[in-house]
């Protein structure tokens, strides 16, 4: 500082300059040389400003991104997790709201199965109060069906009875009486009723008939069918085409002379025509065929008593 004063002065002195110019020229240098001074300080302090920033702080800038890095790798799996959370959630979710239903299903058909075990009890105790009555009226109803089959038997019984003793003084070739299938059977002989392929009735067919008539007349409650039979025997003639008219024609025959002549009610007797569809013996002999040449007069006991009582 001082050489420069001095300078100045020997300057001034020899240059014959003025001190306030030369100060102000001094200080002009001054401010230059202090401003290179503070430039190149500046200048410095922003290199080595650079310098340790590149150095020390550089490994950190690194070391953060490497951390940044990391829990950007962390989040992206945190997300990740998160969404396969949000999907189980959504799954148990909706499995949570099937088995509701399900539960409300089950519950439901508690109810009914509950209602349904409940009418089924009821109906049980109703079944079982309502069996012990129909066992004993079961057992009263039984009692009255046999009742009524054991009488329609003595009915029957009596009535086979009562024929076979008005009719007893014919022969055994000629008539016969038996009990089969819950009905009495007058089982009369063509030589004891009719001549040959004819269907009018002889004088001792028609006496045997008003005495079965009589037998019939004092029995209530029997039904009639008369059923004529032939052999097997073909027949052709002006009046009968073949045994079914024959058969037919001698049947139709006894039931006019057992209502017409002798009273008998016609609302109780059927007449039908069998040809010779329903032999009793083999038509190969002559005694064969005399045995199927037949009328029947089966008699059988009103069964409306039973059937009523069965349909109660």
């Amino acid at each position: 500082m001082c050489e420069s004063c001095n300078k100045i002065k020997k300057l001034c002195n020899k240059n014959n300059l003025n001190i306030s110019q030369l100060c102000n020229k001094l200080i002009y240098l001054k401010i230059n040389e202090m401003k290179k001074a503070t430039y190149v300080i500046s200048s410095s302090f922003l290199i080595l400003s650079m310098v340790f920033t590149s150095c020390g702080p550089g490994k950190k800038l690194v070391a953060s991104r490497v951390h940044v890095n990391n829990l950007q790798m962390d989040s992206t799996s945190t997300h990740g997790q998160l969404n396969d959370c949000n999907v189980q959630v959504n799954s148990l979710m909706d499995e949570r709201s099937a088995l509701q239903k399900e539960k409300a299903s089950l519950q439901n058909d508690k109810s009914s199965l509950q209602n349904e075990n409940s009418t089924a009890q009821n109906d049980l105790k109703n079944l079982h109060s309502s069996s012990e009555m129909t066992i004993a009226d079961q057992a009263t109803r039984l009692k009255n069906l046999q009742n009524i089959i054991q009488s329609q038997k003595d009915v029957l019984g009596r009535l086979k009875n009562s024929i076979s003793d008005a009719l007893m003084k014919y022969k055994t070739d000629e008539l016969s009486v038996s009990i089969k299938d819950g009905s009495v059977y007058v089982s009369l002989q063509e030589k004891l009723l009719f001549k040959s392929g004819s269907d009018v009735v002889d004088p001792k067919g028609v006496a045997a008939l008003r005495s079965l008539a009589l037998v019939l007349n004092g029995t209530k409650d029997i039904n009639v069918q008369i059923e004529g039979h032939t052999d097997n025997i073909p027949i052709k003639t002006m009046l009968f085409k073949d045994n079914w008219d024959l058969s037919t024609a001698r049947s139709t025959a006894i039931v006019r002379i057992l209502t017409k002549d002798n009273g008998f009610d016609s609302r109780r007797i059927t007449s039908s025509g069998r040809g010779e569809f329903r032999p009793l013996k083999p038509n190969d002999s002559s005694e064969g065929r005399a045995g199927n040449r037949r009328t029947e007069v089966i008699l059988s006991p009103d069964l409306n008593e039973l059937y009523n009582m069965l349909n109660k």
